[in-house]
């Protein structure tokens, strides 16, 4: 499998310090965002121990075959290993948090792509998000872990309500504010130029899921990634914005 990808972080327009982390690890197809929040160091912190855990976790089991599950499936393989992985981190931000006063509330987000055997597995908490464009069409995979979005689900607001929402930040799941946390983990068969897009809220809270499609099909990683920061910066910036970019270029 061959793969090109490219990722950008910025501090946007209104905040002081940029609490957004990313990971780009091309020898495993490893790919995370980490949206931090806590203020001061602690968001920029919480977000670093999460991408830094999570590919200290997936390169150790991959050197050594090792997996917290006996499954012999691949799949199942690679789900226990991200969601290992994941909880971990939140376990040693909520520790840290624990231990270290000036620390106390941190938290982060969670988006991990993992490409391995034909298939993408992904894994996410909090409202950081990931998209695919294949073919013509691009879709949201992950579903936000927020306030807004059970509002949404339970028919409460609409999705034109939900986009100027006065409470669109509070997120109902990270990692940090408590000891363990539930991760969703999904996987689906890659295919040949399948474009993946893993970002903060400070991307998507500007950019529609058919802008991103167009930016997507017409552009390289490395050009969308740059023309997408730039247009969320152009509409307010008012949060750290973070995109990566996948493109699968063959399938084995």
């Amino acid at each position: 499998m061959r793969i090109t990808s490219c990722g950008i972080t910025d501090v946007g327009l209104k905040r002081g310090h940029n609490e957004d982390n990313f990971l780009i690890n091309e020898e495993l197809n490893l790919f995370v965002v980490a949206d931090g929040m806590g203020g001061h160091a602690g968001g920029e912190y919480a977000s670093a121990i999460c991408v830094n855990t999570v590919e200290e976790i997936v390169t150790t089991m991959e050197l050594h075959g090792e997996n917290p599950a006996e499954a012999e499936d691949p799949v199942e393989i690679a789900r226990e290993r991200l969601s290992y992985a994941i909880r971990l981190a939140g376990r040693r931000i909520f520790e840290k948090a624990r231990e270290e006063p000036e620390f106390h509330g941190m938290g982060t987000t969670a988006v991990v792509l993992l490409v391995e055997n034909g298939n993408a597995h992904i894994a996410h908490v909090g409202d950081s998000r990931v998209y695919i464009m294949r073919d013509t069409h691009c879709e949201q995979l992950t579903e936000d872990h927020s306030l807004v979005n059970e509002k949404l689900k339970a028919g409460l607001i609409t999705e034109e309500e939900a986009k100027n929402h006065r409470m669109r930040n509070v997120i109902t799941r990270s990692l940090g504010y408590q000891e363990d946390v539930e991760i969703d983990v999904q996987v689906r068969a890659v295919r040949r130029n399948d474009r993946f897009l893993l970002c903060s809220d400070g991307m998507s809270g500007y950019v529609g899921t058919e802008e991103m499609g167009h930016y997507l099909a017409e552009l390289s990683p490395q050009e969308a990634c740059r023309r997408l920061v730039e247009l969320s910066c152009d509409r307010g910036g008012e949060d750290n914005i973070t995109v990566v970019i996948v493109r699968v270029e063959e399938v084995n």
